[in-house]
């Protein structure tokens, strides 16, 4: 605390002070915090912090700062702020709204001289921060949830089915907060099977070696991005991607590693993309019967550029209006 002479005191004590909130992220590593806070710690008169574990405590003490555990009211941090005092107060995980709204209250009665007002976040959130929310929540669940820990990734399979068609349906029909929702469903199918990945006796893997293993992957397969390789058209970037694709998976056939439990025209347009990327020429096989007609128009549409099961799709909901027309339901 810094001390004043009895001379000065009166003029001193009429000063308002300052008052720095100081907020930190509990996503950022303890102790890797911006220079204005680290400016403000070392020039504060004084140092507070409701919270005795805060993880940025020990940080703090050990680079200096002086630190007191107390969580003064309103009336008692403007007091201390008196004869121009500058306070920190480490803010906790809450972000102390209590004495927020308290200070909040005082400055409204228009009768309280008020400090100097300061919020200096002390470390901020990268991009992709909330996602160490969701492993950590994912964790709890998977071991406190009765349904959740009892999960396979045999039992998970038809969500990840049924989220990728809801994902579909939400960027046909255009709804901006129906995708935003759909994307967490399909992340969290991910997220979730991960976890599971993380408890198999034999070859476990987790979060990290997913998100990993596509890091690597998108790197090499983009070369002209990452590499000395160039780009300038969609087609030569497709072209880069087939390259390298091929070079890592060393297949005998063109067919590899198309599931075919997929729907029939997405299957079919899938066979005819890879045949026409190859340059091979195969003929259609013949037959009898719709199937042998729609795996031609299927082959048809994939060569025209049409994605056939999309197409299929925007018929058959004009088809679903067209019968609540006939029924007179609204859509």
């Amino acid at each position: 605390m810094n001390a004043t002479s009895p001379e000065t005191a009166g003029a001193t004590d009429a000063t308002p002070g300052r008052i720095v909130l100081l907020t930190t992220s509990h996503r950022v590593a303890p102790g890797l915090l911006s220079w204005p806070a680290w400016q403000a710690l070392r020039s504060a008169d004084r140092v507070l912090c409701a919270d005795g574990a805060h993880p940025q405590l020990p940080y703090l003490r050990e680079a200096g700062t002086a630190v007191d555990e107390a969580a003064p009211t309103a009336q008692e941090l403007i007091d201390a702020c008196a004869g121009g005092r500058t306070v920190v107060v480490v803010a906790t995980g809450e972000g102390e709204p209590a004495l927020t709204d308290g200070l909040a209250r005082l400055a409204g009665t228009g009768r309280v001289a008020m400090p100097d007002l300061e919020l200096l976040p002390a470390s901020y959130d990268l991009p992709g921060a909330r996602l160490l929310d969701l492993v950590q929540v994912m964790d709890r669940i998977r071991a406190e949830c009765p349904w959740s820990s009892q999960q396979t990734h045999k039992g998970l399979a038809k969500y990840g089915i049924e989220e990728a068609y809801e994902l579909v349906e939400a960027i046909e029909d255009g709804d901006r907060d129906e995708l935003r929702e759909e994307l967490g469903d399909v992340l969290l199918q991910v997220v979730f099977h991960s976890r599971i990945a993380e408890e198999d006796p034999e070859a476990p893997f987790s979060i990290d070696d997913v998100a990993g293993g596509i890091v690597t992957k998108l790197i090499h397969r983009h070369p002209h991005v990452f590499g000395e390789e160039t780009a300038t058209t969609p087609e030569e970037v497709k072209e880069h991607w087939l390259r390298t694709k091929a070079v890592e998976k060393q297949r005998e056939s063109v067919t590899e590693g198309i599931p075919l439990g997929q729907p029939g025209l997405a299957l079919a347009a899938k066979l005819a993309s890879r045949v026409r990327t190859a340059g091979l020429e195969v003929p259609l096989p013949t037959g009898e019967g719709i199937g042998y007609e729609l795996l031609a128009m299927a082959v048809e549409a994939e060569a025209a550029g049409v994605d056939p099961e999309a197409a299929l799709r925007v018929a058959a909901r004009a088809y679903r209006d067209a019968v609540r027309a006939a029924e007179g339901v609204s859509s």
